[in-house]
């Protein structure tokens, strides 16, 4: 997944189903349970000194957070196939790089958005300096982009594969 400029999100239809079904979820049978813990909360008296109350109702400001997050991101979704296995890099793709020049310092991670991220891999944004600087390279070239500092680095490019969830 990535986004192409602020409002427009690329998403595979694998994504797309995942972030649907966790919207559906959402607004159905998690919008019922966190309106029981309230309503159960609520009978336990005075609502001031009632953690129980605050922690339910907290909860459910996270979970409408994340449904407008989700409503908004499916509204602007463009559905389209996985990134092509040609060796260059895109958003939805595996990118092994290496430091300076120095094939044993390597860093593999997926170049997409936060919505893609796992515990099982490193995920960074393709509006990231290094997601920046990687994009559109092939395999074997070097690509640069802007430390914190605001000096350079250059890596190169190893091997780019689609993402497999």
């Amino acid at each position: 997944m990535t986004q192409t400029s602020e409002n427009v999100t690329w998403l595979t239809q694998e994504a797309y189903n995942k972030l649907k079904d966790e919207l559906e979820h959402l607004t159905g049978p998690a919008r019922t349970e966190i309106a029981a813990k309230i309503a159960a909360a609520r009978e336990e008296g005075d609502l001031r000194e009632n953690g129980g109350y605050h922690a339910a109702k907290e909860e459910q400001g996270k979970q409408e957070l994340r449904v407008r997050q989700l409503t908004q991101l499916l509204e602007n979704a463009k559905v389209g196939e996985a990134p092509a296995a040609n060796g260059a890099v895109a958003p939805g793709m595996v990118v092994t790089i290496a430091f300076d020049g120095d094939e044993d310092d390597t860093l593999t991670f997926l170049l997409a958005s936060r919505e893609y991220a796992s515990a099982d891999i490193e995920t960074y944004s393709p509006q990231s300096p290094l997601g920046r600087g990687v994009s559109d390279k092939k395999v074997g070239e070097d690509a640069q982009y802007e430390l914190p500092n605001g000096k350079l680095a250059t890596v190169k490019i190893l091997k780019a594969v689609p993402y497999q969830a």
